[in-house]
Parts: structure tokens; C-alpha cells; sequence
């Protein structure tokens, strides 16, 4: 038939049946004058008392726990070294890598994971499923559902709520493991509060999965949604930032004055405060003074910082501004950023192999080794480390020894051979049987990324709102890369003051423990989404399009119509409430479904315009009221309260004090 389309299904009339249409009600129209009242909820300030707050960066490439009690506040504590560490590489935290038996049941995570997979036999290997760097599946996927996919390395497929949970109920046991050896005593999920951190970039569905995940891990509950925050990583990394001391960071901006080019001060900055770290390490304890630190107590009211988090994945950019007294932040810029983060010099790396070795070599390779192609990547990442601008001797990265025999074995000739052959005349064969990298070979790779964050930074400081920026703090793993760190000096040195945290692969776990400790803090965020209902208006010739009237009971309505509750990039106060009232437009109904939907779009007309999604419905049951006790125009209030990644609904009908709560969802409509 003609609807059937290509695939067999039949075409929808629309995406959205109109409310008018539906269930044969004529749905809700606004009560006029409809008012917006904003007041924070009272209830929220009555917080459950916790002992303990833990929070946990799951990283794209690294993850890490820290916690403090919340007796001791100024005592951020992070998390135990881990077993079989990486040579050259702080082992604060551990690799983001899940390890599940060929029964899909959880084996191992972090260092664990990839030694146990690493001594597999190659044949008893392709059975295991190894995930790494699976974070970013969630920024990537367009329409991310509960149902979306992992690849593990040997080409399995897994529902990724299934690995975040696995994740994140690994470092719940390790985490209470290791407080209850240091209390002496069992500690209980109940007496801990948790911080997840999440980039400020991603979108509500991705923010919701980690929530959903945290629950299935059992770090929380739909019925006990406090006890768990999400927190964004740029917030976190701010409120860490606020109490640095200037003993406690590198300032890029201060280092080419003294004479010194930046780089050497900055290396040497970094050498004293790694050596620092490691003296620090055996305590693991960080104490956070209960001060503003000095570079913050140059800022006044309404001045203006960015953070840049460059992580592992993504480049977060997010622009605060100073309230004062009690210097509360504020969010002045909706946060942007993308996939540029540290992995990209990785997929950099891969490409040159490709050139190289060629891509159908590297491709089966990566199926019929995995193991091996881990330990490439482990290899490749220590050199990385190592990269700087003023770098003049090369670096040499191990080949494997089966990549070296499975490559003769697939193409008939020696590694050494492919590199003569390839051209890439800035990497070598050592004869001690190593890739040799120029500095400039390796430098190259990182340009790509680096080129991306600073044109993204570019774009920001033209925002009017930004170009009065005192401050820009550097933080995140990628942080660490003195490429990065010298590609913005150049780039932004003489517009901002530069700072670096020492413990810079640190600050956003530290701040997420401060957050934790003080949810109030981050006082007001930006929408990053239009949020309203659909509702029927009544019809004005001219201004609203013919297809949408419908005409019942002699009343001539308009249908499809979003009635805006709070508009995207609008600032919301953390816990604000947002008030609507509607009436039903028969006044004889018995069911009120109200449905409320979101777009990215500011300007949304009506429920049906591209990009509008359903994202929850509330319905209200009026019957067992009787029709002398209600008011011949009924009163349903419509509250919306906007939280840290958890936006409630509820609907009230007034004569009755009836009311249904629904929590906003982005993944399963």
C-alpha cells in the first residue's frame, strides 16, 4: 500500500498523535493569565545526613574514587594505589577496562582486567570480553536508550547499562571496602553519598543513563534519588579551583615573564609537583584549607573564568561567573566543547599504523591479537606522556612481538621491510627492534586534537559574554600534555591569566567530594533543553495555521500548541520550580493527560516542529469526585522543578489536592 514504507512499517499520521486527538479528550488549555511563579522547593533544604561522601570520576580513559568524611571536611582522601601500576605513569587512578568471563559474568576491572587478559592464551582471549574506553559510546550515540550496545575487543556485542553498572558497583565494593578497614567497622551503602561526575557537554539522555546505571549498581534508588548527585566535570574542577593556594598551581601566564620560556618553567613546575605528589602518596590524604585561595580572592562580583577540561574523550568548556558574598558560582555560558579529547591522538596513532602496516593488517590484527594490540596501545600511551614542545631526542615505542611475527605471516615480509616501503620517513625501525618517532612524528599526532580545542576556545572568547574573561583554569588528564599546555599560552596568554592545578589529573574528583559536601554551592545552571506541554489554545484566524484548527462543541480550538515552561539557555536556580496553570478544555472529563516535551531549540511554536521529543506524561484521574464539590473552572497546576540531572513533574488538581509526580525521561519515549 501506498503508507507502507521501505521496511514494512507503516508511516505515523505524525510523530506525535495531538493531544486534541488522543484517547477522544480534548486534553488541557491555559488558565489565563497563566502565571510563572519561580521559588526553590522548601523541602529541598531538609538534607539527609550522611558519613561519609564518595565520589567517583569515571573517566573515558582513567577512573578514580576519593572521599571525606563529612566530620572532617577539609580531608579529601583518594582512593588506595592500585595493583600492577603502569610504569611512568601516576597510578592514582586505574584504566577505565571491564573484563567479563565468556558467560558475560563480571571478571575484573582496571589493571586487573588488563593483566588477567593480557596472560590469556590468544585462542581462550577471543572468548573474553574486554571493554575499554566505552565512556564515550554515550556522547557519541544520537538516540541512546537503555537497549544501546558496547563492542568489546574481540567483536561481541553488550548492553552498555549492563557495563556502567558493572563499573560502577566495582568501585561501590572497592570503596566500602576500603572505609570500612579504615573505620574498623562495616560500612553501609546507607551512610554514603554519592558524586558521578558526567562532561557538562553531554546530553540529558546521556546524564540520565549514568543516573540509571548508579541505580542498577545499587549506589541508589528512584525512591532515594538524593543520595546520589551528578555532577558536572567543569563544576566539580571550578569548586576545587576556588580553594587552590598559589603554592598549589602552575601559572603558564607568570612563567614567560621571569625570563624563563614557558616551557622550562612549566616542565620544572610539573617536576616539583609530581615529586610533591609521590612524597604525598603514601598518605593519599589532600588537605583542602577552609580558605578562598589567593588567586580567587582577586576575583570581585561578576567577574568571569572559563574552565577547560580536556579529558580523555571530550573538551568541556564552561564559562562561571562570581556571586558574591558567599561567592555561590554561576553558569554564564552554556557549556559546549566535543570530542577532543586525549584518545584523539590515539586514533592519530592507529591511522599512522595504518599507513604504515596497512589498514587490513591493522584491522585483523586488532580481532586476532586483542591482547596484543592492548599492549601496543599501553606502549604508545607512556610515549605520549612523554611528548613536549621543546623535545629534541625520539622516542621509541615497543612492538609486540606478535605483531611483528603475525605481520611476516600475513603479508610475507618483515615490519622493518613495511617501514622502508611506507615513506613515513619521520618513523624508524631501531635495530632493538622498535618504532622510532621523530619528536615532529609525534607532535603531529597531537595537532589534529589540539588544533580542534583551541579553534573551539577561539569561537568561545568571541561570545561577547566572554571576552572579559579574568582566568582560564586547565584541568583534566589531558591537561598534563605540555603540547596542550603551550598551545594555549600562544593562543590565549595575553588575554587570561592561565592556571594549571598541580594535581591536575585530580581536581575534578577532589571537587566532586567538595560538592558533595555542599550541594549548594553551584547556585544556577543553564536549561540545555526548552521544556513545555502540549495544550490547546483557542484558535485566531491568521495567526495559527488552518491544519491545526479543530472545532468541538461549537468551540474552535487550536491544537499541538507547546506551551513553554523554561526556555533553553535560560539560567535555573538548582531546585527551582517552575509553575503553570491549566484547565480542562471539556469541562466534563475524566482522565487529563498532560504531555510534556523538550527541544534544544529556543524558538518551538508547537509539539509537532522538528526536534520536539516527548520526554514524560502525567495523567490525572478525576473521577469519585463529585461534579457539586468542583468549581465549574477546574484548577490543574502544573509544577516542573529543575535538579542536578533529575527534573521532576507534577500535576496538582486543585479542588481535590490530587496529584501525580513523574520524573522526566529521555531514554525510553
Amino acid at each position: 500500500s501506498p503508507c507502507q514504507r521501505a521496511g514494512g512499517e507503516a508511516a505515523p499520521a505524525s510523530a506525535y498523535s495531538s493531544p486534541a486527538r488522543s484517547l477522544g479528550d480534548t486534553g488541557i488549555t491555559p488558565l489565563s493569565p497563566s502565571h510563572i511563579v519561580n521559588d526553590a522547593d522548601p523541602n529541598v533544604s531538609e538534607q539527609q545526613t550522611f558519613l561519609v561522601v564518595v565520589a567517583v570520576d569515571f573517566g573515558t580513559t582513567s577512573s578514580g574514587y576519593a572521599y571525606s568524611f563529612t566530620k572532617e571536611p577539609e580531608c579529601i582522601h583518594v582512593m588506595r594505589r592500585w595493583e600492577g601500576g603502569d610504569p611512568g605513569v601516576s597510578n592514582q587512578k586505574t584504566p577505565t577496562t571491564i573484563l567479563l568471563t565468556p558467560e558475560r559474568k563480571f571478571h575484573s576491572f582496571g589493571y586487573a582486567a588488563r593483566d588477567f587478559y593480557h596472560d590469556l592464551d590468544p585462542n581462550e582471549a577471543k572468548q573474553w570480553l574486554y571493554l575499554e574506553k566505552f565512556k564515550m559510546k554515550l556522547h557519541i550515540t544520537g538516540d541512546l536508550t537503555m537497549d544501546t550496545d558496547l563492542t568489546a575487543a574481540n567483536g561481541k556485542k553488550v548492553k552498555a547499562l549492563e557495563i556502567f553498572a558493572y563499573a560502577l558497583q566495582y568501585f561501590k565494593e572497592q570503596a566500602l571496602k576500603e572505609l570500612s578497614d579504615q573505620a574498623g567497622s562495616e560500612f553501609e551503602n546507607s551512610d554514603v553519598r554519592w558524586v558521578i561526575t558526567v562532561p557538562a557537554i553531554w546530553k540529558q539522555p546521556a546524564k540520565q543513563f549514568m543516573r540509571q546505571a548508579a541505580y542498577q549498581a545499587g549506589l541508589a534508588s528512584p525512591e532515594n534519588a538524593e543520595q546520589l548527585i551528578i555532577a558536572l566535570e567543569p563544576e566539580a574542577a571550578s569548586i576545587y579551583c576556588r580553594k587552590l593556594r598559589l603554592h598549589q598551581m602552575i601559572e603558564l601566564s607568570k612563567a614567560a615573564v621571569n625570563g624563563y620560556s614557558s616551557s622550562d618553567t612549566v616542565g620544572a613546575g610539573f617536576a616539583q609537583a609530581k615529586e610533591h605528589i609521590r612524597r604525598n602518596r603514601q598518605s593519599r590524604t589532600f588537605l583542602v584549607e577552609n580558605v578562598i585561595g589567593e588567586i580567587w580572592s582577586e576575583l570581585e562580583e561578576g567577574d568571569k573564568y572559563v574552565v577547560v577540561d580536556s579529558g580523555g574523550g571530550t573538551v568541556d568548556l564552561t564559562v562561571h561567573q562570581i556571586r558574591l558574598p558567599e561567592g555561590h558560582l554561576k553558569e554564564l555560558y552554556k557549556a559546549t566543547g566535543g570530542p577532543y579529547g586525549s584518545l584523539g591522538v590515539d586514533y592519530e596513532f592507529e591511522k599512522l599504523l595504518c599507513k604504515i602496516f596497512g589498514e587490513d593488517f591493522i584491522e585483523q590484527f586488532k580481532i586476532k591479537r586483542p591482547a596484543a594490540w592492548v599492549d601496543l596501545m599501553i606502549a604508545f600511551e607512556s610515549r605520549k606522556r612523554a611528548a613536549a614542545p621543546d623535545r629534541t631526542n625520539p622516542l621509541n615505542i615497543t612492538l609486540p612481538f606478535s605483531f611483528i611475527d603475525y605481520y611476516k605471516k600475513f603479508r610475507g615480509h618483515s615490519v622493518e621491510h613495511a617501514l622502508r616501503k611506507s615513506n613515513v620517513d619521520f618513523v624508524k625501525w631501531s635495530s632493538q627492534g622498535m618504532l622510532r618517532m621523530s619528536p615532529d612524528a609525534m607532535n603531529a599526532l597531537f595537532k589534529p586534537t589540539i588544533d580542534s580545542i583551541i579553534e573551539h576556545l577561539r569561537d568561545l572568547f568571541q561570545k561577547p559574554e566572554v571576552a572579559t574573561v579574568k582566568f582560564l583554569f586547565l584541568v583534566g588528564g589531558f591537561a598534563e600534555a605540555p603540547l596542550l599546555q603551550q598551545a594555549v599560552q600562544a593562543a590565549f596568554g595575553d588575554q587570561c591569566r592561565i592556571i594549571i592545578p598541580q594535581d591536575v589529573g585530580l581536581t575534578i574528583l577532589k571537587g566532586a567530594v567538595l560538592f558533595g559536601l555542599d550541594p549548594a554551592v553551584i547556585k544556577v545552571r543553564r536549561s540545555p533543553l526548552t521544556y513545555g506541554v502540549g495544550v490547546l489554545n483557542r484558535y485566531v484566524e491568521g495567526k495559527h495555521p488552518p491544519e491545526k484548527l479543530l472545532v468541538k462543541d461549537g468551540t474552535r480550538w487550536c491544537t499541538d500548541v507547546f506551551d513553554k515552561f523554561i526556555s533553553a539557555d535560560q539560567s535555573v536556580a538548582l531546585g527551582e520550580l517552575v509553575k503553570r496553570s491549566y484547565t480542562p478544555a471539556k469541562p466534563s472529563q475524566l482522565v487529563i493527560v498532560i504531555n510534556i516535551y523538550s527541544s534544544e531549540l529556543d524558538d518551538v511554536s508547537f509539539i509537532t516542529d522538528p526536534g520536539v521529543k516527548k520526554c514524560g506524561t502525567l495523567r490525572l484521574d478525576l473521577t469519585g469526585t463529585s461534579s457539586a464539590a468542583v468549581p465549574a473552572r477546574r484548577e490543574i497546576q502544573t509544577l516542573m522543578q529543575f535538579g542536578d540531572t533529575e527534573i521532576k513533574a507534577t500535576a496538582v488538581d486543585i479542588a481535590t489536592s490530587k496529584s501525580v509526580k513523574v520524573g522526566i525521561d529521555f531514554l525510553n519515549y
